[in-house]
């Protein structure tokens, strides 16, 4: 008998209906679609309405990757939500997709670990799975960006998008599985990607909002630099871990930051261009729900297969990075 691993079960992603165009933002800002495309490979990204929060994003993803995987919410053990955009510092934004979802017997917690947030919580996951604490987790990236762009900077108000994906993970004994993750962070440089206000360091007032110390503040060449080089390290590593290398993946999903970014990774994880699944240029940076996202679609469109082995790399503030191996 084959070595109790956890398996992908099932997924699910919601997007909000409104679509910002780089036409659209040439109208805020100083930019062009030629010079947004160039620069990160966006087109357009789906935008939140106003009412609505990560929680009701989380949601319909959470349910339609519970729906896949042939259970019911209720036989759900846990909940973990990574993102950086909670509805409110507590409770847990898990807490409320947990209550909306109707997974009454689920322990539901979120994770904070910016873009990584979804391979940090599969390995939270598969931690409960395999030491028999759980045997269905659901695991959501989701993440309301753009409640938190300032809409003035033009180096950041391009990139960021809305959405939610979501992962029902649990124990199999076949000959898949996710094989391995490795992740790390280096909280040393928490100054080149983060929100400086809202918590406890620096509480809401009326001169933090007016400051706009509650959006997002990126030093972006920096940021680039060490995305390439802790992606690129954490997927070598997950690789080796799981007895593989990058040239036998079938699928590379990396974070969907900037299509630089993700060109460079695969280029030094050994990765042909073709088997790196990009739909950068039609959501954006979604931060948490970026792999998820791109996961569901790769697997509703039938480009991903059962037997398949993938590769999912991250990186987001904090530093964080985070990567894993499976064989869908």
């Amino acid at each position: 008998m084959n070595k109790r691993r956890t398996c992908i079960l099932g997924t699910g992603a919601y997007v909000p209906e409104k679509i910002l165009t780089n036409d659209d933002l040439a109208k805020i800002v100083d930019t062009t679609d030629e010079w947004i495309m160039t620069r990160t490979g966006i087109r357009v990204r789906h935008i939140a309405a106003e009412n609505e929060a990560t929680s009701d994003v989380a949601s319909p993803a959470a349910l339609r990757a519970c729906e896949a995987a042939g259970i019911s919410p209720a036989d759900l053990d846990a909940v973990i939500l990574g993102t950086a955009t909670p509805d409110m510092l507590f409770p847990s934004t898990a807490c409320i997709v947990q209550a909306n979802i109707g997974a009454v017997r689920a322990a539901a917690f979120d994770v904070s670990a910016a873009c990584s947030g979804f391979i940090y919580g599969m390995a939270l996951g598969k931690g409960l799975i395999e030491t028999g604490q759980a045997r269905r987790v659901l695991v959501i990236g989701a993440e309301t960006l753009s409640k938190i762009v300032d809409w003035e900077d033009r180096n950041t108000c391009v990139l960021f998008g809305d959405g939610a994906g979501a992962a029902v993970i649990g124990a199999c004994e076949e000959d898949r599985g996710i094989l391995s993750i490795n992740f790390g962070s280096d909280g040393r440089l928490w100054e080149l990607l983060h929100q400086p206000a809202g918590g406890s360091r620096m509480p809401a007032t009326v001169e933090s909002v007016e400051k706009k110390k509650h959006k997002i503040h990126m030093t972006g060449r920096d940021v680039f630099k060490h995305a390439v080089t802790h992606m690129s390290g954490a997927g070598l590593r997950a690789l080796e871990e799981a007895g593989h290398t990058g040239p036998e993946l079938d699928w590379l999903f990396p974070h969907q930051a900037n299509i630089r970014i993700m060109e460079a990774v695969a280029k030094r994880l050994e990765v042909p261009r073709e088997k790196v699944y990009v739909n950068l240029e039609r959501f954006g940076n979604t931060s948490a729900a970026s792999i998820p996202i791109a996961l569901d679609e790769a697997i509703r469109g039938g480009h991903c297969r059962p037997g398949m082995l993938i590769g999912l790399v991250a990186f987001g503030g904090g530093f964080t990075w985070a990567a894993a191996i499976a064989r869908v």
